[in-house]
């Protein structure tokens, strides 16, 4: 854990500002405008008397899986494509602010945020032996969950943070899913208290359920929870 904590909080002066780079309004449907290639994070020049960065403890980087994509592409997971890795609390509100949020996004996409050098896949050697909580919803409402998710991911918030791998959000034609990814699933107690932590600051009351990836490799839709909270 880093010596100071970063608080991870919207400046208000972000609100309703325009920036150059803002996504176009006619882009085909299920994509995102790449805001920055994701590349190995690079220390960033400070002028002296201009604002310092506020750097994160981890480096993290956005993947975009999409619909229109999955559709043509044979094997799982080949249409996954990193978006940016951002490193400071600043690069995150600059991409966040500048890319669509879950209820703009099409039926069938899934939006990433995992660790650098994590992949979004069950064959990712960090994610192999973990698994997932997952969250679910109505249409178009989680955004909230979204956000909340990814602040308390990132303000490293969690006090199992060392076992979360990144978090994905899936639209789907009824609903929508958060889903929180670990990498170590047999540590219970672990995956219990980042289970109930999450619940907290969601602020989210009902039963939620952690399925092993090895049991969703092998069993797909029914595979069953082995814990909840």
């Amino acid at each position: 854990m880093a010596e100071e904590a970063v608080t991870v909080a919207r400046p208000s002066e972000e609100k309703g500002r325009e920036r150059e780079g803002e996504l176009p309004e006619e882009l085909e449907e299920g994509e995102i405008a790449e805001v920055g290639a994701a590349e190995p994070p690079v220390e960033r020049r400070v002028d002296i008397g201009g604002p310092r960065p506020h750097p994160l403890e981890h480096s993290w980087t956005f993947w975009f899986d999409n619909p229109s994509a999955k559709a043509k592409q044979a094997a799982w997971g080949s249409s996954i494509r990193p978006v940016h890795t951002f490193v400071t609390v600043e690069d995150f509100w600059s991409l966040y602010n500048n890319i669509r949020h879950p209820s703009k996004l099409p039926v069938g996409a899934d939006f990433h945020c995992f660790k650098y050098k994590i992949e979004p896949k069950w064959e990712d050697p960090i994610c192999a032996n973990g698994g997932k909580w997952t969250i679910s919803c109505a249409r178009g409402k989680a955004d909230t969950f979204w956000l909340h998710t990814l602040l308390a991911m990132i303000g490293e918030q969690f006090d199992y943070g060392d076992e979360i791998c990144g978090a994905v959000v899936s639209v789907r034609g009824k609903q929508e899913k958060v889903a929180l990814w670990t990498k170590n699933a047999a540590n219970e107690t672990a995956q219990l208290s980042i289970g109930r932590q999450w619940k907290e600051f969601l602020d989210y009351n009902d039963t939620i359920g952690y399925i092993f990836h090895d049991d969703a490799k092998k069993l797909d839709k029914v595979a069953k929870t082995r814990y909840t909270v």
